[in-house]
């Protein structure tokens, strides 16, 4: 790793319209329905862009914001648990067309500040330009189209069940009190897809923001204010000491996260009464993309190259492991280099950039960790013309490629979230030692990709291994969405499962209204009948 920085950015590279400005220090927070201000501790929050503003190199400070402590966290659960009322408070029990208002009103208001949010996510996680952009136009469209589906979901023609002289209103009713944790990648995107299902049917929240990409939440504060009733959102910013208690208290209800199975597994630990908590979780992923002999090289390099290198390799979708036939290996690597040696290394506000900065403190020095065993159990580095290998600064890391990875290495079971590509060789892929032996042992079990041409062959192993992941794509990449598709996993790469449809029905649990078909119970059938269509 160099001593001084890949990249030192001028005053004058920055566009104006993501100029950094002024520290943004808040302490602001929300809690039962008021901005409240915080006299405790802060912490600032730092780019991982270095830049000379005038002073001299440095990691730019973006401000700072509360590192609240564990009473403030029980605080703030206590006022949802106060909206929620153990069911009977105002937010779940009325109407669901005022909910869905209520989210709607606050989608409106997230749109105004549309800007202000792009650029912060682009200094505090160093997403490109047009991916922010994209994250966040992609979330109002997700809280778009869960109005509309949850509308779709309420039509009478699937809600009313005429059967054994029995007359039934199907409904969901939400869970109680939810603690939503997003991660830092997704920021945005992947905390308000748990927290807006959740609302919608019902629950309150208490919303304990990333511990990287949580500046970006402050414009959102009063928009959530401003929208929701009383004690029905509060948000709380800090460590994974904030989200302990909580959890040890019984009092949440759902719990809603997004990060490591590790992380996951001590939180759920915590609950004293885990048969009553509902959990939805995203973990990791190993990803893998297999190169089977007859795959079209020019469908197969981009589309892995664009899995692998996407954001860094900052997905839990990303494309983790490659598998490449051994009649084919060697002509793949070539044309996968040469793709990735056309990689834009920069910052994210630069046009057409692919490698920014990665914004987890250590990342660089761990993705070097994972090469350097590699490297000590036999395998290379494969040459990308004109390129670098492997960690430029504690940010930046460039494009690798190591080759052949075996399973006695880091790089072939551990997931490196970043921009480093382990290519395995294989000879069967239906073998002991091949592709799909090699992910049923894994300890995760999202997606995988298949390039091939051979129909049969491909729909042989796409059966095989729906067994063994969630989702198989042929010729394309590892992905989420569109979002109307379930998104799922096994073993320790997910809780539940999310698409708009399923958010919806991971929040609430199915209940009914049944009366029995006589003529006494007529005027009570119709009066549920009159409530269904003024919906």
């Amino acid at each position: 790793m160099t001593a001084t920085p890949y990249r030192i950015v001028k005053r004058r590279e920055i566009p104006a319209r993501f100029a950094p400005g002024e520290p943004i220090s808040r302490r602001d927070y929300l809690l039962d329905g008021a901005l409240r201000t915080w006299n405790g501790p802060t912490q600032d929050v730092l780019s991982p862009i270095v830049a000379d503003l005038g002073s001299g190199p440095a990691h730019v400070v973006l401000g700072s914001c509360p590192a609240h402590d564990p009473d403030t966290g029980l605080t703030a659960l206590e006022a949802a648990r106060k909206a929620y009322d153990e069911g009977l408070g105002d937010w779940p029990t009325r109407p669901v067309e005022s909910r869905m208002a209520c989210v709607a009103d606050f989608a409106r208001r997230m749109n105004e500040r549309r800007d202000e949010i792009v650029r912060l996510m682009v200094w505090e996680i160093c997403k490109s330009r047009k991916e922010s952009e994209q994250e966040f136009d992609r979330t109002i469209e997700y809280i778009d189209d869960t109005l509309a589906t949850l509308r779709a979901m309420r039509d009478p023609s699937r809600r009313h069940v005429e059967a054994s002289g029995l007359a039934a209103v199907l409904d969901r009713s939400p869970l109680g009190v939810v603690l939503c944790m997003g991660p830092f990648n997704f920021p945005l995107n992947e905390t308000l897809a748990t927290l807006i299902p959740a609302l919608v049917m019902g629950n309150t929240a208490v919303v304990k923001l990333p511990r990287i990409g949580r500046l970006l939440f402050w414009p959102l504060m009063s928009c959530f204010a401003e929208a929701f009733p009383r004690g029905v959102v509060n948000i709380v910013s800090g460590g994974i000491e904030l989200a302990r208690p909580l959890m040890s208290s019984g009092h949440v209800d759902v719990l809603a996260f997004i990060g490591t199975s590790r992380a996951a597994e001590a939180l759920r630990a915590l609950h004293p009464r885990p048969n009553r908590l509902r959990c939805v979780l995203g973990m990791e992923a190993k990803n893998a993309a297999i190169i089977l002999p007859d795959a079209d090289l020019a469908t197969a390099v981009p589309e892995v190259l664009r899995g692998a290198f996407g954001f860094n390799g900052q997905r839990c979708t990303a494309i983790k492991l490659i598998f490449a036939a051994r009649g084919i290996a060697q002509p793949f690597l070539e044309e996968f280099a040469n793709a990735a040696s056309k990689l834009k290394i920069g910052l994210p506000w630069e046009e057409g950039v692919n490698i920014t900065p990665l914004p987890e403190p250590g990342k660089t020095a761990f993705l070097d960790a994972l090469l350097a065993d590699a490297r000590e159990h036999g395998a290379k580095v494969v040459d990308i013309p004109g390129r670098p290998a492997g960690a430029l600064d504690d940010a930046f890391f460039a494009p690798t490629i190591v080759c052949p990875v075996t399973p006695n290495m880091r790089a072939f079971r551990e997931e490196q979230f970043g921009p480093l590509a382990p290519v395995a060789v294989f000879d069967d892929v239906e073998g002991a030692d091949g592709p799909l032996r090699a992910i049923a042992h894994s300890d995760y079990g999202q997606q995988a990709s298949l390039f091939g041409g051979d129909a049969e062959q491909l729909s042989r192993l796409a059966t095989r291994l729906r067994n063994l992941v969630s989702r198989v794509n042929i010729n394309c990449k590892c992905q989420r969405g569109p979002d109307i598709l379930p998104f799922t996993a096994r073993r320790d790469s997910a809780v539940g499962t999310l698409s708009v449809e399923d958010g919806l029905r991971a929040f609430s649990l199915p209940t009914l209204t049944v009366a029995r078909q006589t003529p006494a119970n007529a005027a009570i059938l119709d009066v549920l009948k009159r409530k269904e269509r003024a919906f």
